[in-house]
């Protein structure tokens, strides 16, 4: 008898065994499949073909629910591009530089009669030509007059001297040219200083990196820094901003070593905003004393992803969360499971949730926000409040991706539903995500900064640059003009120098090509038609794949 309970108990105990042995497995495979695809899978984060609302409602008529109203459409318009032929259009903002063919007058005799000939038209071919940059030697001299009549009758002579624009650098050949020039290769083109120093050496100029990045480094503390403090001034009075963070390898930072991570904090404005403003902001850590300095005088709403000290905020700011980081846990989810799995899985439910919500704001991209504030109320809202009940519902192991997606799901589902209060939100904080982009692809080329006072400027004239690019600006010729004003002017004419300022020049300017307004029509309708038809057709494909669902 006692030998039977034994072999019971151990049968029980292996079983046990077994079960967490194959959830270790399951665990090690989950995380080898995402690994790998880190490492060789698409950097896209666009869903599978099959999980598009597209496909998954429009299906034929003859399986769709009779019962439900038909959509309604609306006649809206857009701006789009005018098309006036792909060849035109690139030229259409070029100067153009002609060259004319002729044939002497000599040769435009009649081969017949020996008469002159007339001209009856002509061909144009189209091409376009590059003027490589040219490093030129400027002089500045400046001009000195004397009275010749005034040393006959006294002792002193007049002087009058010629003004000229005060040196960029004292002692100096460094001009406003060329260091907007650095600028916009290092931080725009990502190009190492190392890179440049060899390319002015086929110049026939020697130019070192140590002495670029001491120009670079003056100009931004001495010039820029008072700009870019009166840029981030205009920010904060904004009601809508966007932040994210990066890492930065900084080499030669007090009390730390070369390995210790630095970062890179990033603060945009949002597609409302009058001013279009993207600040970059180095710091020694990642801790949350940086962003509540930052945004000490800011009031309103901040878009963000789930990082904790973005949530310990004064309560005056109100974070928004991001839907895109909830659905990239659901999307690593799907893309551990062997395709044979994929139809009916947990995975593809979560996505199929999330993406009916982005499928309703590429909807509702063309409403004003008091419209799309309320038609997120009356379609988004009930499929987001249905996805959290539903995640609610799952019991998965913690560690596990199914686990993590879901509690990534729910701790952030108060900062989530923030994008219900207002309708010049936005579901995602992808706006800031692409700003940071280029701070990031620059970082693969130049790789670190070399001191404090190197991240520091790289920060600022990263700011101005984008900044630049957001409002219509040609980079350089905008730093060109920043660098030829500001030492010849206070701080009280910076003003005058914002993008946004009527009284920059014209070749600061991008030359915009011509759109034209074009109607379009969208789906979407006053009842709940779109809402029923698409959480029926969610409902249904669901019964058919793992059974019913209570709707």
């Amino acid at each position: 008898m006692k030998n039977a309970m034994k072999t019971t108990e151990k049968i029980v105990e292996l079983e046990k065994q077994i079960t967490d042995l194959k959830a270790l497995v399951n665990f090690y495979e989950e995380q080898f499949k995402l690994s790998q695809r880190h490492r060789f899978g698409k950097s896209s984060e666009q869903s599978p073909e099959q999980l598009y609302f597209e496909n998954v409602f429009n299906e034929a008529e003859d399986q769709a629910d009779e019962k439900l109203p038909e959509l309604t459409y609306e006649q809206i318009t857009y701006k789009r591009k005018k098309r006036v032929g792909k060849k035109e259009e690139d030229l259409s903002c070029l100067p153009v530089e002609r060259i004319d063919y002729e044939l002497p007058e000599a040769q435009r005799l009649c081969p017949e009669h020996g008469t002159p000939m007339r001209e009856i038209g002509i061909k144009v071919r189209d091409e376009i030509g590059i003027v490589p940059a040219k490093v030129v030697h400027i002089e500045h001299v400046t001009h000195v007059y004397a009275c010749s009549d005034c040393g006959k009758e006294s002792d002193t002579t007049p002087i009058l001297k010629s003004e000229a624009p005060k040196p960029l650098i004292s002692g100096s050949v460094a001009s406003p040219s060329i260091v907007a020039y650095l600028a916009v290769q290092k931080y725009m083109n990502g190009m190492p200083l190392y890179r440049m120093e060899k390319g002015f050496d086929y110049e026939g100029i020697t130019l070192s990196r140590q002495t670029m990045a001491n120009w670079l480094i003056y100009c931004t503390q001495n010039y820029l820094h008072g700009f870019y403090l009166l840029l981030i001034k205009y920010l904060l009075k904004e009601s809508l901003l966007h932040g994210d963070e990066t890492t930065l390898q900084v080499l030669h930072e007090p009390n730390r070593t070369a390995q210790n991570k630095s970062y890179e904090w990033l603060y945009r404005t949002s597609k409302y905003s009058t001013h279009q403003i993207i600040i970059y902001q180095y710091k020694e850590t990642r801790k949350q004393e940086h962003p509540q300095k930052f945004l000490s005088e800011f009031k309103g709403y901040l878009h963000c992803d789930g990082y904790q000290c973005y949530h310990n905020l004064p309560p005056d700011i109100i974070i928004v969360g991001c839907w895109a980081h909830v659905h990239r846990y659901w999307e690593e989810l799907y893309e551990t499971i062997s395709e044979s799995k994929h139809s009916g899985s947990n995975a593809e439910r979560g996505l199929l949730y999330i993406n009916l919500l982005f499928w309703f704001e590429d909807d509702f991209q063309d409403m004003e926000p008091e419209e799309r504030y309320k038609k997120r109320l009356e379609l988004s809202k009930p499929v987001s409040d249905e996805f959290f009940e539903w995640v609610s519902s799952l019991n998965a192991l913690p560690k596990s991706l199914l686990g993590k997606a879901v509690h990534y799901s729910l701790s952030q589902r108060g900062y989530l539903e923030n994008v219900y209060l207002d309708g010049r939100l936005e579901i995602s904080n992808n706006r800031a995500e692409r700003s940071i982009k280029p701070f990031v692809q620059g970082r693969k080329q130049w790789l670190f900064s070399n001191t404090p006072n190197g991240a520091e400027s790289s920060s600022i004239l990263y700011s101005i640059i984008e900044t630049a690019k957001e409002n219509k600006l040609n980079p350089f010729n905008y730093i060109k003009y920043l660098l030829e004003t500001i030492p010849n002017i206070n701080s009280s004419g910076f003003e005058e120098l914002l993008p946004w300022s009527n009284s920059l020049p014209d070749n600061c300017r991008v030359p915009q090509k011509s759109v034209e307004a074009k109607p379009i029509k969208r789906k979407y309708s006053k009842d709940k038609g779109p809402l029923a038809h698409a959480l029926a057709k969610l409902r249904k494909y669901f019964q058919e794949k793992q059974g019913a669902i209570d709707s």
